[in-house]
């Protein structure tokens, strides 16, 4: 089938690199064809017999392939002058192709990075589109790509429902199964979806990266949900090339494990033949859309030219082994079948073949000439776009009384005819308002459908909105966030729920890599609102342990664009859920509820059965401004406490002891907002008081405390006498213990004695 390089290389060529090699292999190969072409077809006859690919599909793949091909050649070039900032290439995987003409352009698709010759096939869908100018500019970083706006070079185009990501082991495939099932789950709620009813979503990835737990775990997903009978109609694109990086896949290792795995249905495709492998790919896709089952489609490819442009194989693979791998470039055979079919001559493959060269160097050399970023504030632009004024009148907008009343049962039962409830109780409340409020809204997660969670926080929400919007999912919370990247993929609403604050490491690459990287990846083009919902900090009376009492609350400080809101009491809960739902709304953002477990019942202060930790329901018009604390005794000017959560009350309960020891008034500042900290509020706080005290729960080298005193410092209030109370380097043991490595209300009181000395 393949042409052989000759070995070992001639003279002439033992000095080119490899991209070099394959460019000459190439027209090498043309000039030396000496087979007999057959008849030209017409445009719609077969390229080949037996083949379903008509002779124009074949050309338009073949040109496809060509500006792959080309964009690789020329980003190798242009890369030594610091005219193109990105080598890892497409050679090798043109076939993907196929998949962009067998589907539609409104097929969301999540790609692999090698996907050169999809995208050039897929821009065909749309006229008017340029993919050489638009990869062009992409590769130089110029800030008008169209995709990113120069901020990385990514396969995107929001006409095309390609969306933008880094994504390079896999994490990008539980978002696109999530984006499939909310699909579905979109016509069955009766929300209109911004695709045709009957797309799939599309993803594509590498042999090695089907080992990644990212990807296990959204293969295990699209299983789990298959053999439940729900639809879920995504095309699972293994590229298979043999090798990772410099790590080969074992032979036959793709096919053995996916071809039989239950309700993952499997497909083979030669991606290096376009005459042979297209009706594997249209069969796949088109079972994929009929049965609206996951499907798995192993894509046969190879991988020329290494891994990137500093990939120097001949470091580490023999002359022999690349000159073999490089007889399999499947540019050699889509020549072939020019040839040998007599849609082309020699003369036209080669002027089809330096033509697109020429239109790729001259699109890369004006790139060049367009505008770079060139200030901070442009990178930033999308990141985490925040309409204040827009968002505070979404947030105070009420739900309708009839939809409220439906939503509780009756006018009597609306939470703000009720007395002052706890904190679990007023979000349960917070959270019928946000459903009545927006139709489009689902909460999903482990235990919180009907058990309504595992403090009952979710309790009658399954019953009052039913299954399809209240759901329990597998127990994966990495899959819990690629499914909520999907429904709002779909402009939808999601409420996910992580049961535990430290199940969210094993998954927070969802938040961190995908969700909140892609308005910045997208240039602002593509939003994945949502709000997601975690129980978590300590103070749980010694039980569970680390997993169950963790305040690792850095994480999630060290991911750009997200919000983080943690609630002490319910009424501040209840309104600061409306704030980020709001925020999800209007400016597509991703925000993290954090709940203390430890307050969820809790209604006592200072002493037994005084109720002081209870709070009347706000009405339903109320809602918080982002950053703004609440402050308690505010005009205190002896010391100021700046704390969160648990350290609140604890807090409250300090400062009156400290007043009876050392007659001081006491300032509490519950910052409420982690995420990003209002600095201006902090230093505003301490710049009247004369004394500083931090409460962290959080660990000595990683909690929020370090926040607090960086603003604390850069506003010039670092020179005040000042304490921080904080917990221990540890993880959190079991029973009382546990008291040993987090504060407590007396390390506060000490904290002042030692600020009174």
């Amino acid at each position: 089938m393949f042409a052989q390089v000759p070995n070992p290389i001639p003279a002439r060529m033992k000095g080119l690199n490899r991209a070099e090699i394959c460019d000459v292999n190439f027209t090498e190969f043309v000039k030396n064809w000496n087979g007999q072409p057959l008849p030209r077809p017409a445009a719609d006859e077969a390229i080949l017999d037996g083949s379903v690919l008509d002779a124009q599909g074949f050309r338009e793949l073949f040109e496809s392939q060509l500006i792959s091909r080309h964009l690789d050649l020329m980003a190798r070039v242009l890369r030594v002058q610091n005219k193109v900032f990105y080598t890892i290439g497409s050679s090798g995987h043109e076939g993907n192709a196929m998949v962009a003409r067998a589907t539609r352009h409104t097929d969301p698709a999540f790609l692999h990075y090698r996907s050169g010759g999809f995208m050039a096939e897929r821009f065909r869908k749309l006229p008017g589109m340029d993919p050489i100018m638009d990869s062009a500019l992409s590769f130089a970083a110029s800030r008008e790509d169209p995709a990113s706006g120069g901020r990385h070079k990514v396969w995107g185009s929001k006409p095309l429902w390609v969306l933008p990501q880094t994504s390079t082991i896999a994490s990008h495939l539980p978002k696109a199964l999530g984006t499939a099932v909310a699909i579905e789950a979109a016509k069955r709620l009766g929300h209109a979806l911004p695709i045709p009813d009957d797309s799939i979503a599309i993803c594509s990835f590498g042999d090695a990266s089907a080992n990644h737990a990212s990807a296990q775990t959204a293969f295990n997903a699209a299983s789990w949900t298959a053999y439940q009978k729900l639809p879920a109609p995504v095309l699972y694109v293994c590229e298979d090339n043999g090798i990772g990086i410099s790590v080969k896949t074992p032979s036959g290792w793709i096919a053995e494990s996916f071809r039989n795995r239950p309700d993952l249905d499997y497909f083979f495709a030669d991606g290096l033949d376009l005459a042979g492998g297209y009706a594997d790919v249209v069969r796949a896709v088109e079972h994929c859309r009929r049965t609206r089952r996951p499907t798995f489609l192993h894509l046969r490819t190879t991988r020329i030219m290494g891994h990137a442009g500093t990939d120097f194989e001949i470091e580490w693979r023999s002359i022999e082994e690349l000159c073999q791998v490089e007889a399999t470039d499947p540019l050699l055979r889509s020549a072939a079948i020019a040839l040998e079919s007599g849609l082309m001559s020699k003369l036209e493959v080669l002027a089809l073949y330096e033509d697109t060269r020429q239109k790729c160097f001259a699109a890369a050399e004006e790139a060049d000439r367009r505008p770079r970023i060139e200030t901070l504030e442009e990178v930033v632009r999308p990141l985490a776009p925040y309409s204040p004024d827009k968002v505070q009148a979404e947030a105070a907008r009420a739900p309708g009384l009839d939809a409220r009343i439906k939503a509780f049962g009756s006018a009597e039962k609306l939470p703000e005819n009720q007395p002052p409830r706890h904190l679990a109780i007023q979000i349960n409340n917070a959270l019928h308002d946000l459903f009545a409020k927006y139709p489009e809204t689902l909460l999903f997660g482990e235990d919180v459908a009907q058990k309504g969670g595992v403090y009952t926080v979710t309790k009658g929400l399954h019953k009052a909105f039913g299954a399809r919007r209240v759901f329990n999912t597998l127990l994966d919370e990495t899959m819990i966030l690629g499914m909520a990247q999907g429904f709002a993929n779909m402009g939808m609403l999601p409420v996910p729920e992580i049961q535990y604050l430290a199940y969210l490491h094993n998954a927070i690459d969802q938040i961190r890599g995908e969700a909140c990287s892609l308005q910045f990846f997208s240039n602002n083009q593509y939003q994945n609102p949502m709000l997601v919902r975690i129980a978590g900090l300590g103070y749980q009376r010694g039980f569970g342990g680390h997993f169950h009492n963790d305040n690792s609350v850095t994480a999630l400080r060290d991911i750009p664009g997200l919000v983080v809101g943690c609630p002490s009491r319910g009424d501040d809960a209840a309104m600061m859920l409306r704030t980020l739902a709001a925020l999800a709304k209007v400016d597509g953002r991703v925000a993290v509820f954090l709940e203390p477990i430890a307050l969820y019942m809790t209604k006592d202060l200072y002493e037994p059965g005084d109720g002081l930790w209870q709070t009347e329901y706000p009405a339903p018009d109320q809602a918080l401004v982002i950053g703004e604390p609440r402050i308690y005794h505010p005009e205190a000017r002896d010391c100021v406490i700046f704390t969160f959560g648990n350290g609140v009350p604890m807090s409250l309960r300090a400062a009156r002891e400290i007043e009876r020891k050392h007659g001081w008034k006491v300032r509490v500042v519950d910052l409420r907002w982690l995420v990003p900290l209002n600095a201006d509020a902090i230093a505003l706080n301490a710049d009247d008081c004369e004394r500083i005290i931090v409460v962290d729960e959080g660990r000595f080298s990683a909690g929020i405390g370090e926040g607090i005193i960086t603003a604390l410092a850069e506003a010039g209030q670092g020179d005040k006498p000042m304490r921080r109370v904080v917990g221990a380097d540890t993880y959190t043991p079991l029973a009382g213990a546990a008291f040993l490595v987090i504060p407590k209300d007396e390390d506060i009181v000490a904290a002042a004695d030692e600020l009174a000395e």
